[in-house]
């Protein structure tokens, strides 16, 4: 018998399998971004909803990917690689308060979740690229997994959080006690140095899906 939550999983697997969130991927199909969100798979009353034949359809015609492939999603967990569900949140969102604690973990609601091959490092968190500022090493829909706890060197890749607020993705350049050198990742956008007492935390990103 098939059930809602294999479903569900498998648009959740084939999202993955092309590198897009459960987001990304409604958006790249021409849908509202929150349609296959997890709020959208339980009604108000509780009910457990279905997605569309409909959105299923723009989905595989958007991914290039065949029924019989997101058929074969569907099935039992037993023979697939360890994933774990992250928070996952839009990049926009991220220099708004209540995302994160003071500590750059993430907090507080608003988050969705999105699978991720299990490789140990914990905690780790996704942000969704949004905009071209990054182009062209991360385009819109890009989800970049990042780690708080890990070591950040020169030539890292990060993302960095103001004191006043500001969220940015760029290259570790060079770190002081005095000052932080991060380079821009698009070309027709400065580099910055920043006070150090002005960065409230820096975490370096493991993976990008693109």
């Amino acid at each position: 018998m098939l059930t809602h939550a294999q479903v569900w999983d498998a648009l959740d697997r084939l999202a993955a399998r092309y590198g897009y969130s459960a987001s990304g991927l409604a958006r790249k199909a021409g849908l509202d971004p929150t349609t296959f969100n997890k709020s959208k798979r339980i009604s108000p009353d509780g009910r457990q909803r279905w997605p569309s034949t409909e959105s299923i359809a723009k989905v595989l015609d958007a991914t290039g990917a065949g029924l019989e492939e997101f058929m074969s999603l569907i099935g039992t967990r037993a023979d697939r690689p360890s994933t774990r569900r992250v928070p996952l949140l839009g990049l926009a969102q991220a220099g708004a308060g209540g995302y994160f604690d003071d500590g750059g973990f993430p907090a507080g609601t608003g988050w969705d979740e999105v699978d991720f091959p299990d490789t140990g490092e914990k905690p780790v968190y996704a942000l969704e690229v949004s905009g071209d500022s990054m182009q062209p090493l991360y385009r819109a829909g890009d989800v970049l997994i990042c780690a708080r706890d890990a070591a950040v060197r020169r030539g890292d890749r990060v993302v960095v959080k103001t004191t006043g607020g500001e969220v940015m993705v760029k290259e570790l350049r060079r770190r002081s006690a005095k000052s932080v050198e991060l380079g821009s990742l698009n070309p027709d956008h400065p580099d910055r140095v920043l006070p150090a007492e002005e960065v409230a935390w820096l975490a370096r990103i493991l993976w990008a899906s693109q």
